[in-house]
């Protein structure tokens, strides 16, 4: 048996030379993914558009944002009336086709019915609404919700 011997060039040769280069940048390339943070969210909605005041999702009650975030989980809800078809009768929302926009409650506390606190949400798939309203007196008046804050 003949013993195995390595081919090893000179460390001067322009081969080997690019190899360790090689070999660094993968490193740097690999250590750079690692470091780099992960964010499987996905990208932020765009900023409010409709003409309508704003309020920062941080900023709402928090039965509002507890039911923001079940909008976007698909439920489960606590009233048989959220989901349905919101008809913009008042003609505050921007003008949609009917079935656009859908009604959420948001409870009040020390108030056994449903309120007057609403978020209505409007898009094209209901659990991923492209835009969302808040209203704390029965639709009268709509703040758009920024959900970026």
């Amino acid at each position: 048996m003949v013993p195995r011997t390595r081919n090893r060039e000179p460390a001067s040769s322009a081969c080997g030379s690019s190899r360790r280069r090689a070999g660094w940048l993968g490193a740097l390339a690999l250590s750079l993914c690692l470091i780099a943070p992960v964010d499987a969210r996905p990208p932020a909605p765009a900023a409010p558009t409709t003409g309508l005041p704003v309020v920062a999702l941080s900023a709402l009650p928090a039965q509002a944002r507890q039911v923001h975030q079940q909008i976007h989980r698909g439920g489960p809800f606590r009233y048989e009336k959220d989901g349905t078809v919101f008809g913009n009768r008042e003609r505050l929302l921007p003008r949609q086709p009917r079935g656009f926009y859908r009604e959420y409650t948001v409870p009040t506390p020390g108030v056994r019915h449903r309120g007057a606190r609403r978020i209505v949400c409007g898009g094209q798939i209901i659990h991923q609404p492209e835009t969302c309203f808040y209203t704390e007196d029965h639709y009268q008046n709509f703040r758009e919700i920024d959900p970026r804050h």
